[in-house]
């Protein structure tokens, strides 16, 4: 095995958003970094970010408000973010070009609404700052020593530095080569990592009514979740209609909570599409369109009475009403099911999806090994671990990849102080 003679302080293993971050700050503190990317590009995942459009942070600027969004980890962030957070991020890109826009939901996107473009301001960040990039290189091995990293195999040349930072990212997206090489080589080393599973993903469903309407997004629903027939939550927001169930980010960010209680038995769900209109004003309102259209076929009005797209589904679901008589002739208690099923569809959750469909896989190292004011392992003194690799769940809408920039910026700050 060949020796490499480059006399790295620092090599970077993982060519995504925290890995570039890391290894960008690292060589603008002046040390000489080299970056590993087993895929032939740096950044595969990052480029398909947010449909393409890159939702770079949440323009949440309280930081304790921020936080809670993480969950059970907030406690151990506090001093990340508050080194580097989410003005930070703005600085950082509109000081290199890129200015961004907010949009729903404090999503953060670049004015542009191009990945490819955050991904050219980091690129350059990397050249800047004289930062080696090899790319095509899987890293095979990572060999420890006492109380610290010794060498990186790659390529079949072992790689010395005085530091290294492990960013090779999480589970989802394998089509970007996410295979989850981090876990395993954590989990060699003697880290204690909850396996991954899908987190931010879609929900697969029994019923065909739904997989008929794939395409269809409604913005403003109720979901309301059961287990074993008995309420557990709620949510409102847009739901997307697809060819396997449901989607959108009201549905991805209930798919935690989804997951927990499929292991616990049977999971249905209710979608109400008039939330802000109880049962009695939506049935008065009813009762006024029965009335101005008396004489006209039941079917030619249903446009009129449910959501856009919907009208087909509900005259298949209730089979039992004569779609074809005329308004005047329906009885109380079809136009009481008309209006109740308006308040509760009825559908089955099967399942969540793969790795394939996820925005974010959770799992990872536990907290508790880490310094999470350094990014630093408790275990080898010159190791750091950033991004998706530590154990931090978090909902879509730019927390993924503020946790990135955050911890890749202090990851390459911190390591080897001056």
């Amino acid at each position: 095995m060949n020796k490499n003679s480059g006399n790295y302080d620092v090599i970077v293993i993982g060519g995504g958003p925290s890995g570039m971050m890391a290894a960008g700050r690292a060589g603008e503190r002046g040390l000489k970094v080299l970056l590993l990317e087993k895929n032939r590009g740096l950044g595969d995942k990052l480029k398909i970010t947010g449909g393409g459009r890159c939702n770079i942070t949440n323009a949440e600027m309280d930081k304790e408000i921020l936080l809670r969004h993480y969950g059970a980890s907030k406690d151990f962030l506090h001093s990340a973010f508050a080194q580097y957070g989410v003005e930070d991020t703005f600085k950082f890109f509109e000081a290199r070009g890129l200015p961004l826009v907010i949009e729903a939901r404090k999503r953060a996107f670049p004015k542009t609404q191009r990945a490819e473009d955050v991904f050219k301001v980091l690129e350059k960040y990397l050249s800047d700052n004289n930062v080696v990039v090899k790319t095509g290189v899987r890293v095979s091995e990572i060999r420890p020593g006492e109380g610290k990293i010794k060498s990186v195999v790659a390529g079949g040349v072992e790689y010395e530095a005085r530091a290294v930072v492990l960013a090779t990212g999480g589970l989802s997206h394998p089509e970007t080569g996410a295979t989850g090489d981090g876990f395993s080589w954590l989990t060699r080393l003697g880290h204690t990592v909850k396996q991954p599973t899908p987190d931010i993903v879609p929900l697969a469903v029994k019923e065909k009514w739904v997989k008929d309407l794939s395409g269809l997004s409604l913005s403003f629903m109720k979901i309301t979740f059961f287990l074993d027939k008995k309420k557990t939550f709620s949510k409102t927001g847009k739901i997307l209609f697809t060819h396997f169930g449901l989607s959108g980010p009201l549905i991805m960010n209930s798919a935690r909570a989804v997951k927990d209680l499929l292991k616990a038995g049977v999971v249905t769900a209710e979608i109400d599409t008039y939330p802000d209109t109880d049962l009695g004003a939506l049935e008065k309102n009813m009762i006024k369109i029965f009335d101005q259209n008396k004489n006209r076929d039941l079917k030619n009005i249903m446009k009129e009475l449910t959501p856009e797209g919907l009208d087909e589904t509900v005259m298949v679901l209730l089979k039992n009403i004569d779609f074809n008589k005329k308004v005047h002739s329906v009885t109380v208690e079809e136009r009481k099911q008309l209006t109740h099923l308006l308040k509760a569809l009825p559908l089955t959750i099967t399942g969540l999806l793969g790795f394939e469909r996820a925005v974010v896989s959770d799992g990872g190292v536990m907290l508790t090994e880490m310094d999470m004011r350094t990014m630093q392992s408790k275990l080898f003194s010159n190791l750091y671990i950033t991004g998706d690799l530590l154990n931090i769940t978090r909902p879509s809408g730019g927390y993924s990849l503020q946790l990135c920039w955050t911890t890749g910026f202090v990851a390459g700050d911190k390591l080897l102080p001056s």
